[in-house]
Formats: C-alpha cells, structure tokens, sequence
C-alpha cells in the first residue's frame, strides 16, 4: 500500500509513464524536449524532426532524450489576448470603386486603320480582274448564263428570254438553326431541295450580269468579345482592300466594303459604339471571306452590344448615306453563287 502512494505521474513530453520517486534515476526517463510541430499534415517534434502524417505513429515516437522523470506540468503555452472591441464605435467603410473614363465626343476625329492583308485575298482579286478584264471585251451575253436574281431558275437562250417575266426573291437567303429561307417572303423550310425550289414572291427583268445589281450589297456581321477585345466580323467577298476601309475613334466605328464586280457596290457599317476603344491598340486584318475588326477595350468590362447605328445626313464624297437595316447582325445570309 505504501508503495502505491509513491507512484507519480511523469509530464515530461512523450514520456506519460508513472514513477517511483525513490527509484528516479538521470536515465529513466525517455522524452521529447522539444515542442510537438503540426505542418502540412505533417506531425513531428522540433528536437528530433521526426515526422509522420499518422496521428497515433506520431503518438508512438520514441523520445529522443534522457533524464529524470518529472511531475511538475510544463507551463501552457499563452493564449493571445482578445482584443476589446467596442461595440458602439461606428466605422465608416467607404466602397472601393473604380473611376469610369471619360466618355470622348462622339465627332473626335475618325481615324483610318492600316489593314493587314492576306496574300490569299490580294491573289483572289487579282484573278477577277483578270476575268472581269475578259467579260468586258465582249458584250454579248454567253448562252446557257444564269439569270443573277436570286430564285429565278431561268438561263440565257437567245434575246426573246427577255420578253419573259423574271419571277424571283428580291431579299437574300438566310439560314438558321437549322430553318431555310427568303427575307422577302418567310416561307421557310428545314429541307435545302424544298428551299431551292421555292418560286420567287415577285416578277421583275431578268439580270445576266452582276454589275446591274443594286448598288447596295447585304452583308452579314456579328461580333463577340472577351475580357480585352470586341472582335467584329463583316463576312463578304470579292471587296477591293485597296477601295474598302475602316475608320474609328474611342466612340465609333465606321466601315465601308466596296465591291468592284458589282460597280463598285457598296457596304457600310457605321455605329456608335456602347464601350470606349483604345483606337491605336486596335486592329483590322482584311481576310478572303471577312474583314475582322479587333476592338481593344480601353477599361474592363462587358459590352451588351456593339453600340447603336448612327443615321447620316446626305453623302459626303467619303461618306455614303447610313442604311439602318444593315445594321442589324444578319444571321446565316448565304451567297447562292456558289452553288
């Protein structure tokens, strides 16, 4: 009984044994001097730099040192005092917000960009020159030519096809998600056969050459943007890039496409643009199929849309009157000469 009242309870670190007081020599006691680390899943002792990721490996890792056992509890680490807060002081926290720019007059100086071409669309027109050269030696219309109004299935046979009426669509052909057909008349149809034989929704005079086509031409555009940019695309060919140009200022985007095939027809786009562009960061690459307009945004943020259409006053020599219908995104116009 006298034995059990001397058994004492050792606190040194990683030990945990009971001891006899009178039977406590400098070796009988095995621990760890050091703290207990805790890092990245890891679990060690900072004497030894032991480690494991395993809770009870850890519990069982022999001490590193020997001495005296101990019964006298290590002093607990101090706690950080909490800091008085007082609940009826007002802090007045102000938003950060970010400075918009200046939105620039909408008549600053428009400024034309330098295009990049592609080699591919310089050789395409080369060649139509070439061919148009040829076409122009000779007006007489080769038999078996394709009436040029969209929907009229007649072909040249001799000057008495004039006397007949050309029966035709006036508008263009749109195809989308997955529907075919006319502007002008709506019948559409998910079947490319039904569409092509589709009668025109009015008469008119045949037209065998492309040059006596309206001097406006439609065009499709969209655009997308990312964080930096609004890229803007205007899909057409056979346009001059040595006739056509691209004019801007931070507000405003003024393009115009001049068809030389179709006596220099004409395309323009010209908006008021919602953001403000960085005018000399911005780019204008004139493609085969496309001109692409890469619009550096001057301040971050989302464009709802590219801006509104602006409506000109009468012609100048460099500006043509605005059409407002071609302003809005045409989706899917199809070209049918290439069929």
């Amino acid at each position: 009984m006298a034995n059990e009242t001397q058994q004492l309870q050792c606190y040194n670190r990683g030990c945990g044994q009971k001891y006899d007081a009178n039977n406590n020599n400098e070796d009988s006691c095995r621990h760890h001097p050091g703290q207990p680390v805790f890092h990245d899943a890891y679990k060690g002792w900072s004497c030894c730099n032991k480690k494991c990721t395993d809770f009870t490996e850890f519990l069982n890792i022999k001490g590193c040192a020997l001495s005296k056992h101990s019964n006298i509890k290590p002093p607990e680490p101090e706690k950080p005092v909490a800091k008085e807060i007082n609940n009826a002081e007002v802090v007045d926290v102000k938003p950060l917000v970010r400075k918009s720019l200046e939105r620039p007059p909408f008549d600053s100086p428009l400024v034309t960009m330098k295009p990049e071409i592609a080699p591919s669309l310089n050789q395409m027109i080369n060649a139509n020159e070439m061919k148009e050269v040829q076409e122009k030696g000779s007006d007489e219309i080769v038999i078996g030519t394709s009436c040029k109004n969209g929907g009229c299935k007649e072909t040249y046979s001799g000057p008495e096809i004039n006397e007949t009426a050309c029966i035709h669509h006036p508008g263009v052909p749109i195809f989308h998600e997955g529907l075919k057909y006319w502007s002008c008349c709506q019948k559409k149809t998910t079947d490319f056969n039904s569409f092509l034989g589709q009668v025109g929704c009015e008469r008119g005079t045949h037209v065998w050459r492309k040059d006596e086509i309206d001097k406006n031409v439609q065009c499709r555009w969209d655009f997308h943007q990312t964080g930096s940019y609004v890229v803007v695309a205007i899909y057409a060919k056979q346009y001059s890039p040595t006739e056509s140009f691209v004019k801007l200022n931070p507000v405003r985007l003024y393009a115009n496409l001049i068809f030389p095939q179709q006596s220099n027809a004409s395309f323009v786009l010209d908006v008021e643009l919602r953001g403000i562009v960085d005018v000399a960061a911005s780019q204008v690459s004139m493609l085969g199929t496309k001109v692409e307009i890469k619009l550096k945004k001057a301040e971050p943020g989302s464009w709802t849309k590219l801006g509104d259409p602006v409506i000109q006053q009468p012609a100048t020599p460099d500006v043509k009157q605005c059409n407002v219908e071609k302003l809005t995104p045409k989706v899917e116009a199809v070209d049918l000469d290439d069929l």
